[in-house]
């Protein structure tokens, strides 16, 4: 490694990957590894026969053939990038998925997709390698994203997690391969160069599930470059021109220190954030406010005359939008409004409460007709814990005023979902979907995944066709 290129972030930061073993990272660390593979598995098979999927499917292998690597929950093969495309889109097919509440990506999309394919791409994989190599995803895309300083890029309009997710896949990939310092470091540049990804997605495009995707192909694409030797940007997190700070930074001032910070002693798997609800996570504060004003007052939402709702920036602007009849899936899944009224009515807000009937209910939007979302600047210059918290208030047609605020909704780091919890999730999800003993099989390969000689035995568990989760109903608008 040349001199000019030890200086600044991205060095340590790929040392540190090429240096990390298992034998590094705490017990509880791997556990919350396993447990979170097995959410990002449950998402995935959910997502496979999602009616957008299917279409997904349809296109991506018409454009590519059918290849040799599964494509999981379908039955179909293709190219390995195809089929990180795809299994990331089923990971993300239906807001079910893990996301960092710090610095918001969907790290399973980016993680397990890849491993898949790598593992493939090998000729098999040592579980043990591949929950290492999980670990390192985990780690690095959430540093990366707090540089820019996180949900601001939401605020600023990107979406977050294709712009920081490059990364986690280049060293996802890159670490199975055993690349070295040298080579990661050309892998993560040339992530870098990929990163991508516009929130306008959220309002309606089938497209806003699969942009996670993308990023988790280009950073395949990005490890596997490295290894044959095609050189990407050297220090691209520090480059003052052209650089990915620098770039995506632009007028807010990023923090390149953060892309280190803490490597090796405070572990961003333990903050990954489990949802409980399918919706985005900057809308699970209100869900829940709304789920326990609801129990706890036994009320009617019939009776409901007005809702507010008061937030800070991130959420404001990812997740409010006056919405219009008809909404689409995606669109209800973003929305502040959408997810408090249905919460209100159905006492849970769950795949049932997007299909197209749900969607386009007359009891839903003349609920959402009194929805008042405010942007609270009190909110947004609170504390840092503070800065994500949701006010909802309620107004009865007697005048009653019932009031709830969350800082922070169950699943974020001081109140985690539990591994029991995580495990529930799963068999709730992915139980219906396919029979009793290939659920449990998948189950014991995931959390014993460091115990599999080759992770290919979990992929050919994942493989064949699962059911429908909206089959018998149309799918997105």
């Amino acid at each position: 490694m040349t001199e000019s290129t030890t200086s600044g972030v991205t060095v340590p930061l790929v040392r540190w990957v090429e240096q990390l073993t298992p034998e590094q990272i705490p017990d509880a660390v791997l556990s919350r590894a396993r447990h979170l593979l097995l959410d990002g598995v449950a998402c995935g098979l959910v997502g496979a026969q999602l009616p957008w999927s299917r279409v997904a499917t349809r296109a991506v292998l018409d454009l590519e053939g059918a290849g040799d690597v599964a494509v999981i929950g379908t039955g179909r093969t293709t190219s390995a990038p195809a089929a990180v495309l795809l299994n990331s889109t089923f990971v993300q097919g239906f807001e079910l998925d893990d996301f960092h509440p710090l610095a918001p990506l969907h790290s399973n999309s980016l993680v397990l997709p890849v491993l898949l394919a790598t593992a493939h791409h090998l000729g098999g994989v040592s579980g043990l390698d591949a929950l290492t190599a999980a670990v390192a995803g985990f780690e690095v895309g959430p540093r990366v994203g707090a540089a820019l300083h996180g949900a601001q890029m939401l605020s600023r309009g990107w979406h977050s997690g294709p712009v920081f997710g490059t990364h986690t896949a280049a060293v996802v990939a890159g670490k199975l391969l055993g690349l070295d310092a040298d080579r990661l470091e050309d892998a993560v540049g040339m992530a870098g160069t990929q990163s991508a990804g516009l929130m306008a997605a959220q309002y309606e495009a089938m497209s806003k599930r699969m942009q996670h995707g993308f990023a988790a192909r280009n950073g395949y694409y990005a490890a596997g470059l490295a290894a044959a030797g095609y050189t990407g940007i050297k220090q691209v997190f520090d480059r003052p021109y052209g650089g990915y700070l620098a770039v995506f930074g632009e007028g807010h001032d990023p923090d390149p220190a953060q892309v280190v910070a803490g490597l090796g002693r405070d572990w961003q798997t333990e903050v990954i954030m489990v949802k409980s609800y399918a919706a985005q996570g900057g809308l699970h504060g209100v869900i829940q406010a709304a789920l326990a004003l609801r129990n706890e007052f036994a009320i009617d939402p019939k009776t409901v005359s007005r809702i507010e709702i008061r937030v800070g920036h991130a959420i404001y602007h990812h997740g409010w939008w006056t919405p219009e009849r008809p909404l689409t899936s995606i669109g209800a899944q973003m929305n502040l409004g959408y997810a408090a009224a249905v919460a209100l009515l159905d006492g849970q807000v769950l795949p049932p409460q997007f299909t197209p009937e749900r969607l386009d209910a007359d009891d839903v939007w003349d609920l959402l007709g009194r929805v008042e979302v405010v942007l609270d600047e009190a909110i947004e210059n609170a504390s840092a814990r503070e800065r994500f918290a949701t006010e909802l208030t309620l107004t009865l047609d007697d005048g009653t005023v019932l009031h709830r605020r969350v800082i922070e909704p169950h699943g974020g780091p001081s109140d985690p979902v539990t591994d029991a919890e995580l495990v529930a999730k799963y068999r709730s999800l992915a139980g219906p979907l396919l029979p009793a003993a290939r659920l449990d099989a998948i189950q014991r390969a995931v959390l014993g995944i460091d115990e599999l000689s080759d992770i290919r035995e979990l992929t050919e568990l994942l493989a064949a066709p699962v059911a429908g989760a909206l089959d018998g109903k149309e799918g997105d608008r």
